[in-house]
């Protein structure tokens, strides 16, 4: 059966074949989910009601904001706007995608990782030693109309429900960076100015079930190199964020997002918000969907700490160089998660 399933692309087309798993996906020991020790989130991630962000209590909620920026680098959030029915209509659609016969998802499979709309496994095929037990969906999307047309055609109502659920939530990450913005000090647009045209990408992640699951990952720990990630996620656990020396599984709560700062922010404030490192277990027995939509700078902007959060007198100097967007988001995918973030590689030399 090895052969017959392992010559498979996708993890999702070997998993209905095997009752272990193969051996390319098997992690070293020491680098295992460890699944009897993880911590269960309870009260511990915070859950931000954004209910109030435009009303006479927003400066409670930007201190909100601050302290789970600072503290956790990530938080939830509730009475976002998004509505339920385009979220729902989006996890619809993306179940659908995945539950159509291989030959019609492998249309859009690629290992290229400069391709702005693909199908692939894993996370960088070319350049991993350990595969990882996902498939993905990785879609640009900003602006719309210029990446559509390459979005799948099949489910029919893909494209639409899709560009709904972008735009939304492209919407609702244009009022958080408001928000965090003025949480560091700062104008209401001095974060949003510095992304150049913005970008925005998705990926529709598809887990499935695994018959060991304490053997392999999802995701191993890594940070996000973009500025902010908004996840969607249905109702079965994967996600583990390390907080104070240990891994957190977060359990979804219906109709919220969660959110988490990536580098790009740690970096635009200068190290006050961090960038935060979590992973995907997987299931031995429920398939799992998870959709996170990656808010960046475009290719061309050029990042760095923001002027108003560097002071020399204060011992507060910049702790990044500048740099474009296109050059750390290269350097990303070149260390295909080997190391749990590149950030450390555009430190400011020390003079």
């Amino acid at each position: 059966m090895e052969a017959s399933a392992t010559s498979k692309l996708l993890v999702s087309d070997i998993a209905s074949f095997v009752d272990y798993v193969p051996s390319n996906y098997v992690r070293p020991i020491s680098d295992r989910p460890n699944l009897s020790e993880i911590e269960t989130s309870g009260d511990s991630i915070p859950m931000i009601d954004l209910q109030e962000i435009h009303g006479p209590n927003r400066a409670d909620v930007i201190h909100q904001l601050a302290l789970a920026c600072a503290s956790y680098g990530f938080f939830q959030i509730k009475n976002h706007g998004v509505p339920e029915k385009t979220i729902e209509r989006m996890m619809t659609v993306t179940r659908e995608f995945f539950r159509q016969p291989e030959s019609e998802r492998l249309k859009h499979y690629s290992a290229d990782t400069k391709k702005t709309t693909r199908l692939s496994t894993s996370f960088n095929v070319g350049s991993e030693k350990v595969s990882n037990w996902r498939d993905f969906l990785r879609l640009h999307c900003l602006p719309i109309e210029d990446f559509i047309n390459e979005w799948p055609s099949t489910p029919v109502s893909f494209r639409e429900v899709t560009a709904e659920y972008a735009t939304s939530v492209r919407a609702l990450v244009l009022v958080l960076l408001e928000a965090i913005s003025e949480s560091l000090g700062l104008a209401k647009y001095s974060v949003s100015n510095t992304l150049g045209k913005h970008g925005q990408h998705m990926a529709l992640n598809y887990y499935p079930p695994c018959p060991q699951p304490d053997l392999t990952f999802g995701l191993p720990g890594h940070k996000d190199p973009n500025l902010i990630t908004v996840l969607l996620q249905d109702e079965v656990s994967g996600l583990q964020v390390f907080n104070d020396g240990k891994w957190i599984t977060v359990h979804p709560v219906p109709n919220t997002f969660i959110v988490n700062m990536g580098d790009q922010m740690q970096v635009i404030s200068n190290d006050k918000y961090k960038s935060v490192l979590h992973r995907a277990v997987v299931n031995g027995d429920k398939e799992r969907i998870s959709i996170p939509t990656f808010y960046c700078p475009s290719l061309d902007a050029v990042v760095g700490p923001q002027q108003e959060l560097i002071s020399e007198e204060e011992e507060s100097p910049a702790v990044y160089r500048s740099f474009t967007y296109a050059e750390y988001y290269e350097k990303f995918w070149d260390t295909a998660l080997a190391t749990e973030s590149c950030i450390d590689l555009f430190k400011a030399s020390k003079t």
